[in-house]
Formats: C-alpha cells, structure tokens, sequence
C-alpha cells in the first residue's frame, strides 16, 4: 500500500517542532522528510537526520535540475524538500510527515493532490506573544514582526484540509494522530488489501 503525505504548517512559536516529535514517537509506519539547507550544520545536527547538508551550488543545481518539489531561501540559505526523500518512502507504504510553511505546503499540494494539509494555530495571537517571550531568543523587534507574520499566515488556513488548535499538547498530537488515521482507512487505500484478502 502506498504511503500518503501529511504536511503540516504553523506560525512560529505555535509548538509545530514539538508536536510533530511527539507524533513520531506513538504512531508506527510514519516517515519524515529530510531536507536539504545550505546553511551549516548546529551542535548536535546530524547529516542525513537532520538535513542534507549541501553547499549553494549544488543546491542551485537540483533545483535548476527540477529536483525539489518546494523550495525557498530563508535568511540568506535555501532549504528544499526533495522528490526523492518524498518518493521512496510513500513507495514503501510509509506516511511522510512534513514540516512546511504555506508556500511550501501549496507546492506540495500541487505536485501531490492527495496530500492532506494541516495548519496548527495558537489558542490566540496573545498566548503566541507569550509563548515567544518565554523562549528567550528573540528581541522585542523580532517578536512584533512574528506576531505580524502570523496573522498573515492565520488568515490562509482555509487552504488547508484540516486545522488543530495547539491549546494543550496532548489533544493537539491526539487530533493529529486522528487525521492520520482516518487517511488510513480511506476506501482507496484499503482497496487493495480488500481485493487480495477476499478476492472481490
């Protein structure tokens, strides 16, 4: 059975990185895409886990090669996710996560129409304040133009096929889980399991 893709989109501070790690953790059967930066690699990061760590020229290449279904650059370096990290996963029956912003999830939309997009939002713009005060990595500029950011973003979430509210975590990744396995038991992915099982 082939995999599906599950993009998901959030304005920063929202909790997206930790939601998606905790996703991983309870479901079986799920990829994730690993993408390709030119920028270098933070403590920690590993080659191949993380990103695929490549320098400007060549990711100008792949990209001029048609080797990514989006990409875009993000504070002088470029990120892309390409089609094959996408295309050997799904054909080996596994559901790719991806973490994307909204042209990045439009593109994949296109390339991929039966992906399912999920846009996860804040409880509000003020617990979105709060929770960027809290972190302690950015200045009082930096937050404002966040908060300007995702607004901007907010207003496009009825682009996407499914929106979950980042209140309290674990309903957040429980609604997740849900989406994902609700795609499962679609007709047409069941349709070939059904046919060999019962020959009809």
């Amino acid at each position: 059975m082939k995999g599906q893709l599950f993009v998901i989109s959030a304005p920063s501070g929202t909790g997206k990185s930790t939601l998606l790690r905790e996703v991983r953790k309870r479901m079986t059967g799920l990829g994730y895409s690993v993408s390709h930066t030119t920028r270098k690699p933070r403590a920690g990061e590993q080659e191949g886990s993380d990103y695929y760590f490549v320098d400007k020229e060549t990711f100008k290449r792949m990209a001029d090669e048609g080797s990514f279904v989006e990409w875009a650059s993000v504070y002088e370096d470029y990120y892309g996710t390409s089609f094959a990290a996408l295309q050997g996963q799904l054909a080996a029956g596994l559901d790719v996560l991806l973490d994307l912003d909204i042209q990045g999830a439009r593109a994949v939309k296109e390339h991929f129409s039966a992906s399912v997009l999920i846009f996860l939002v804040p409880p509000s713009l003020e617990v979105l304040e709060a929770r960027l005060r809290n972190r302690g990595t950015d200045e009082k500029e930096a937050i404002e133009a966040r908060l300007k950011k995702a607004k901007d973003e907010i207003a496009a979430f009825s682009r996407y096929d499914h929106v979950v509210i980042n209140d309290e975590l674990e309903q957040a990744v429980t609604e997740v889980q849900a989406i994902i396995l609700s795609e499962r038991s679609r007709t047409e992915r069941r349709e070939p399991i059904i046919k060999e099982l019962f020959g009809v």
